[in-house]
């Protein structure tokens, strides 16, 4: 099926999205390292329009943002499905990863980054969307059912990620008190390949949160002073 490249940083998690989907697909690919302080002119070219990894190049071809490519895997390689075939099924996967990415994630972040008087207020709203997430995996062993699919995938940086999150951001979320299924669901994943083989060391993983956070804060400054 041709060359396959991936444009990637290991401290990402929607980066490591790609990677579990290609080694669950069995698809062999070039992992072409980045660096986000000094983005490489093959970034810029492959990206124009967002200049961020992940960036998939198939055939010399680029594909960018998670979801899409993810989308792309799929469609190309037909073998272990990671979306499922029901059109229902399919669309309600759809919908539920893009909640993850615009609320989940985003609340997540919000939170973590969110100082002072803020970060009350930030931290309820991050803990109203895990708790619908948490939800949709109830009684289930994957989001999908008894396999790692689509969903799994996307939501996949919840176990290693977020706890680094809490971390450097000073707070806690999930825990298996308010989020039991999700809980569960965390301990499942972080068991299975190819998950399990396909996590950074966490103190890079720290950094590169402490980095995120600090030009997060420090861009919230300078809007707050031009204001």
């Amino acid at each position: 099926m041709g060359e396959v490249k991936l444009l990637a940083t290991p401290q990402s998690s929607p980066c490591a999205r790609i990677e579990w989907a290609l080694k669950m697909k069995g698809v062999e690919y070039k992992y072409m390292k980045q660096s986000l302080l000094n983005k490489s002119h093959l970034l810029l070219q492959s990206n124009p329009v967002y200049k961020k990894v992940p960036v998939l190049l198939h055939n010399g071809l680029p594909i960018a943002e998670s979801l899409v490519i993810l989308e792309y895997i799929d469609e190309t390689w037909k073998q272990n499905p990671l979306l499922p075939q029901d059109p229902y099924d399919r669309a309600n996967a759809r919908f539920w990863a893009r909640f993850f990415d615009e609320k989940c994630a985003v609340g997540m972040w919000k939170a973590g980054v969110a100082q002072g008087e803020g970060k009350a207020g930030a931290i309820e709203s991050a803990l109203e969307s895990l708790a619908l997430l948490d939800k949709q995996i109830e009684g289930k062993r994957y989001f999908g059912g008894e396999e790692i699919g689509y969903m799994d995938i996307v939501a996949g940086g919840i176990p290693y990620w977020l706890n680094v999150l809490e971390q450097v951001g000073d707070m806690e979320l999930m825990t298996p008190q308010r989020f039991p299924h999700l809980h569960r669901w965390s301990l499942n994943l972080m068991q299975t390949s190819p998950v399990k083989d396909c996590l950074p060391p966490r103190d890079s993983v720290v950094n590169y949160f402490r980095l995120g956070f600090k030009k997060a804060r420090s861009m919230s400054s300078a809007n707050n002073n031009k204001s």
